[in-house]
């Protein structure tokens, strides 16, 4: 099960990601976290803006409103989402 957490109007979740993979695309549940593919190559930040630039497209949201809290340089990643409550992303990421 995904773990969601709001504080403060922000979103909290974890995701690991997969870099080098074929497409962008949802994979499923790793874990407590959201297990997402990204095309992009984990290399001076490149996966770590695909993976925003990809939540921000899936949640509908503006890229500025999608963080990396923790993880910058892991697989393991918190992501921080302002300005959406936690049942919208979780009906957003997990169908």
């Amino acid at each position: 099960m995904l773990h969601i957490r709001e504080v403060d109007g922000d979103v909290y979740f974890k995701v690991r990601v997969m870099p080098r993979s074929s497409r962008d695309s949802i994979v499923g549940i790793y874990e407590d976290a959201l297990k997402i593919r990204l095309t992009a190559a984990p290399l001076e930040g490149k996966a770590n803006e695909a993976c925003r630039a990809f939540l921000s497209k899936i949640l509908g949201v503006p890229r500025s409103h999608v963080e990396i809290h923790t993880g910058e340089t892991s697989r393991n990643k918190v992501i921080k989402v302002s300005g959406l409550s936690s049942e919208k992303v979780l009906q957003a990421l997990v169908p």
